[in-house]
């Protein structure tokens, strides 16, 4: 979990209560066994969800109480998120974490 445009919620906190404060701006998941929806953030009013599931990277933003698949990120605008995410996800794959680390660093 991120925050970024309420990036005051969470400092000095080593936990957040999810019932009582602001919920984090980005919840990033990586999905290997078991599946989590979107849907699954609803109560917490999360505004933007990335999920990896199955070889795939889906961005889900808060409207109107449901989450809408989009093919770029509001908090990183101009930046083809789901590229990068997904190119990161096959270096690593293919020649190790490491590598992919190195590689992301590289073109940032």
């Amino acid at each position: 979990c991120f925050y970024i445009d309420n990036w005051q919620a969470a400092v000095g906190k080593d936990r957040i209560d999810w019932q009582t404060e602001l919920p984090p701006d980005l919840v990033i998941e990586i999905d290997v066994t078991t599946y989590t929806a979107a849907e699954d953030y609803l109560p917490y009013r999360v505004p933007e969800v990335w999920l990896f599931k199955k070889n795939r990277f889906l961005i889900h933003q808060l409207e109107n109480d449901r989450y809408v698949l989009r093919e770029t990120s509001q908090f990183f605008p101009g930046i083809d998120i789901k590229t990068i995410a997904s190119q990161c996800l096959q270096d690593a794959a293919e020649r190790g974490t490491g590598v992919a680390i190195r590689e992301l660093r590289s073109r940032f």
